[in-house]
């Protein structure tokens, strides 16, 4: 078994405002010539997932598990390496100041495609399907994923077929990493339809190294190399990616060889002592950029109530959590932020258990025992319901622990999980959830910009377009992120960074419960599966991954 670290998000320079260490020139090789000869692909890799991918429009609303087939399908401009920096995808070279690609202050951008590059119906790549992306995430009748950044751009210019330029109504410093993950579609695909509604969506069409074959819902989606990838060839012909819900038999199923690499969620804490010793496994444990969460909806009356988030959270046994449900592997925190960042905030208060404490404050707000118990204010019981994944056999362990320990304290908490395309979906996406356990990936890339999940113009559940869940909405919350993706120094947005954090800790939108560390495994023979940090998921690379 191999230990592979969490890469440190070190001290950015000053000029990389719009990045962690992307206008170094690290990263910036081509990594292969249209065309260039190849080895033909061949053979296939089985990927076991725990959740069903269903949103094939890298720009729709989405989570995670998507981003594994639009990492294959489709290419950023750039993409975001483990080490923080940028490499090519569809460009010569990444933007940066050095080379002109990017103004002094930030607001004028030029890039220059690579030529030659193709989509999987062979229709050539031109600047206007980035024209077309780019305008895409501004269109308000579009369900987007993320707005944020992308609505400063005021001009864009196609220059000729691989060169654009754009100008922005401000500098915006988490931009370069929104970029990173900003897949380019084809404008031909949308001509004449609703692009919420396209044929697309279901059939995508990309120009990444792997190319969308067939979809067996509930079971798996098989993608198939693509003979004409511009950069470096797939040199493994096919990619199934089977669906499977249970932890457990995610599990067996790596161990008895059906599976070849054990992806999200990957092997669960308890079978982690045995997975170690599998013989022809490569087992690692992964620090990633993942808050295991108990989320909160705050537009749920009662848990709006500032107190009952409070009392919630002195009510969480926590170590025990960590210790007997975990076997210790994660590490507990009290912030959205990882732990290795640079902007991470090391003096937030730290948590406490104590029921009794929880108790009082709850008594203190004027939630009081009812005859059964279970407290009320105003006529209303303080009772909800806990949702997560269905078949994550740890989460809802702890979901039955947290429902004792709150019931001791007369919070009554009712367990109703779901299968992931329903959890994940609008339950997810538009608030209809009261709490829901959920491990979330607050950054993009090394960026600590957090606008789509914390700011109220992301609220989707209310008209706008990102990933406040929460519904959290604090006017001075929203000048601060204004201000930290607007601040041009690494130096100064850290204090910015460090309030946010204290802000949200006070508020508790959601109760942080631990960072994780994930048990990834996949064959000895498989070579070329690299973890990244700056993802939110391991197929970043699959064009890399080989048979030895």
């Amino acid at each position: 078994m191999t230990n592979t670290p969490f890469k440190d998000l070190t001290h950015p320079s000053r000029r990389g405002f719009l990045g962690m260490t992307m206008l170094t020139a690290a990263g910036l090789g081509l990594s292969g010539l249209p065309g260039a000869a190849r080895a033909q692909a061949t053979g296939q890799v089985i990927v076991g997932i725990s959740q069903e991918p269903t949103v094939f429009n890298p720009h729709l609303l989405h989570i995670e598990v998507d981003e594994g087939i639009h990492w294959a399908i489709f290419d950023p401009l750039f993409s975001v390496e483990p080490d923080g920096s940028f490499a090519p995808r569809l460009v010569t070279e990444v933007p940066s100041i050095e080379n002109g690609g990017i103004s002094e202050d930030g607001t004028e951008w030029k890039i220059t495609l690579k030529e030659g590059v193709t989509w999987h119906d062979g229709t050539p790549l031109t600047a206007e399907d980035v024209k077309f992306t780019l305008e895409l995430q501004k269109d308000p009748d579009f369900r987007a994923a993320r707005r944020t950044g992308h609505e400063l751009i005021e001009e864009i210019t196609v220059v000729s077929d691989t060169e654009l330029t754009w100008k922005m109504s401000s500098a915006f410093a988490p931009y370069m990493a929104i970029l990173s993950w900003t897949f380019i579609v084809p404008k031909h695909a949308f001509d004449g339809v609703d692009p919420n509604e396209a044929p697309f969506n279901q059939s995508p069409i990309g120009t990444g190294p792997y190319k969308w074959d067939s979809r067996a819902p509930g079971d798996n989606i098989q993608l198939v190399a693509y003979p004409d990838y511009h950069g470096d060839g797939a040199s493994i012909e096919r990619i199934v990616v089977k669906y499977v819900p249970d932890l457990t038999v995610l599990y067996t199923q790596f161990k008895t060889g059906d599976i070849d690499v054990i992806a999200l969620q990957g092997i669960s804490p308890d079978h982690y002592a045995e997975a170690s010793t599998l013989e022809g496994k490569t087992v690692q444990l992964v620090p990633v950029g993942t808050v295991e969460t108990l989320s909160l909806n705050l537009g749920n009356p009662v848990l709006a109530d500032k107190a009952v988030r409070e009392a919630l959270y002195l009510g969480v046994d926590k170590t025990t959590i960590l210790e007997a449900l975990y076997y210790g592997l994660p590490t507990p925190t009290e912030t959205y932020m990882p732990q290795q960042s640079f902007y991470y905030n090391p003096d937030l208060p730290g948590h406490v258990y104590d029921p009794e404490a929880g108790k009082a404050l709850l008594d203190e707000a004027g939630w009081v025992p009812g005859g059964d118990g279970i407290r009320e204010k105003d006529g209303q019981r303080l009772s909800f319901i806990c949702s997560t994944t269905a078949g994550n056999h740890v989460r809802e362990q702890m979901q039955q622990f947290l429902q004792q320990s709150w019931k001791e304290m007369g919070i009554e908490m009712e367990i109703s999980n779901l299968p992931p395309a329903v959890m994940w979906a609008d339950h997810w996406m538009q608030s209809q959830f009261d709490m829901a356990v959920a491990g979330i990936i607050f950054l993009t890339g090394p960026d600590p910009d957090t606008t789509n999940y914390m700011s109220t113009d992301s609220i989707n559940a209310q008209g706008g377009a990102g990933q406040n869940t929460f519904q959290v909405s604090i006017p001075e919350l929203d000048e601060l992120l204004k201000k930290g993706a607007t601040t041009v120094s690494p130096e100064a947005r850290k204090p910015i960074y460090a309030e946010i954090q204290s802000m949200i800790r006070e508020e508790l939108p959601f109760l942080p419960l631990f960072q994780r560390n994930e048990v990834r495994g996949h064959l000895e023979g498989l070579q070329g599966y690299e973890p990244n940090i700056n993802v939110r998921i391991t197929f970043w690379n699959m064009q890399d991954w080989s048979w030895a």
